[in-house]
């Protein structure tokens, strides 16, 4: 048992309990039958904390079943469910992952929310990853921008991990933002290294 699937088992096997299910949580986090997790995916009145185990474990098996319920999950309210379903969709290896993160990031309507879609593209390197980073940095680095800084962050730093000349202009203008600069000059010293 990995650690991440150790931390989601943890924390939906509260749930669980809270819920008098804890024997139903016992049961999927044990089965080994992928077509009674992809059921829990489909049947109605499943709870979310089944659904999550479900989807996790699934994609984490590289089944693309999962791919739905999981990015429904990386844009979810509570960030500990948006970090399993990342690790999940990063082991699925589906090729609509990066398009469905980029959506997500760069919608400006759920910037809040976009911090793990963000670093699901760091993770990912795909084509989009560059552009959707881009595309949320450069809101918040305008005047009066939003206040989301730790998205700021993660797209400052995700850029310098990915090493592209393109995000030079974003990454020079964060140097004077508060909180970014430390960052900013490290992701263009990677951007310089040979």
């Amino acid at each position: 048992m990995d650690e991440e699937f150790r931390s989601l088992a943890d924390r939906l096997a509260d749930e669980a309990e809270a819920a008098g299910e804890s024997a139903q949580c016992r049961g999927l986090l044990a089965t080994e039958d992928e077509e009674e997790l992809a059921r829990v995916l489909v049947e109605r009145e499943r709870p979310l904390w089944a659904r999550e185990i479900a989807a996790f474990r699934l994609g984490c098996g590289g089944d693309r079943r999962a791919f739905e319920a999981l990015v429904l999950l990386l844009n979810h309210r509570d960030p500990e469910r948006c970090v399993s379903a990342a690790h999940a969709l990063v082991l699925l290896g589906d090729p609509r992952t990066p398009r469905a993160a980029a959506a997500l990031a760069t919608n400006t309507l759920r910037t809040a929310y976009a911090l793990h879609p963000v670093r699901l593209l760091t993770a990912l390197r795909a084509p989009e990853s560059v552009p959707a980073l881009m595309s949320t940095l450069e809101p918040l680095l305008a005047p009066g921008g939003d206040p989301h800084r730790r998205v700021a962050l993660a797209c400052v730093e995700g850029l310098g991990r990915l090493g592209d000349e393109r995000a030079r202009p974003l990454l020079e203008a964060a140097l004077a933002h508060p909180g970014l600069g430390a960052a900013a000059r490290d992701a263009l010293g990677r951007l310089d290294a040979p």
